[in-house]
């Protein structure tokens, strides 16, 4: 095969070969190897968001979260956030479950409260009894009553299996997994002291959009609740 073609050949193979979205992290090489990342991107729309896989019975993830809340506070940017329960942690699954329950049948604030609130007390929460304990006390705080069975349908159940089962579809090999992504490119953070200077390298680089030059003529759309 003449040289020419044999470099647009291989130039071709090399451009459908690069994926959609560039692995890198912060601190440089230091991220994890994941088998499928299509599904680390942003809501529509946004320019940049967190995206998150996190443990509730998990150390890492306690210390994280405030850095984390506090980012989104700041940059008023998203978080996607998905439930991945380690097998070998004994009531985190539990936890997952009961927070679905109050972000779909109290509110989400509530809901976001209560996992912050069981970050705060995780070293207090030996076992399966002592987050029945603590949920119950939770609940009573707050003005509501815990009900006797928090999923009889397994609905709740399902929404963290299905987070499960796509952590595991990126590979993931810890918890917390974040991601700081853009609708072009995802950043791994793999030291939370790095999240914020993460965040102002990718809004930098991913620029607000500009409206089209007739776009005076059109009606405004409606703000997103």
């Amino acid at each position: 095969m003449p040289l020419p073609v044999l470099s647009r050949v291989l130039a071709t193979a090399l451009l459908f070969a690069t994926p959609a979205f560039a692995q890198s992290s912060a601190p440089p090489n230091t991220g994890n190897n994941f088998k499928d990342t299509s599904v680390i991107k942003p809501p529509a729309g946004a320019r940049v968001a967190i995206f998150e896989f996190e443990d509730l019975e998990c150390p890492a993830c306690a210390h994280a979260a405030p850095i984390v809340h506090a980012a989104i506070d700041k940059y008023k940017i998203p978080l996607v956030r998905h439930d991945f329960p380690l097998k070998m942690h004994i009531w985190s699954r539990d936890a997952a479950i009961t927070a679905r329950y109050i972000q779909d049948k109290i509110s989400p604030q509530l809901a976001d409260d209560y996992r912050r609130s069981v970050f705060a007390a995780q070293t207090s929460i030996g076992s399966k009894d002592d987050l029945q304990r603590f949920t119950q006390k939770y609940f009573q705080a707050h003005g509501h009553v815990m009900p006797f069975v928090i999923d009889p349908n397994g609905l709740f159940a399902a929404e963290v299996q299905a987070d499960t089962t796509l952590g595991e579809r990126v590979g993931l090999s810890q918890t917390p997994t974040i991601f700081v992504v853009s609708q072009k490119n995802w950043v791994q953070v793999t030291d939370v002291n790095y999240l914020y200077s993460t965040i102002d390298t990718m809004l930098a680089q991913t620029p607000a959009s500009t409206p089209a030059p007739n776009s005076k003529l059109k009606k405004p759309l409606s703000p997103q609740k």
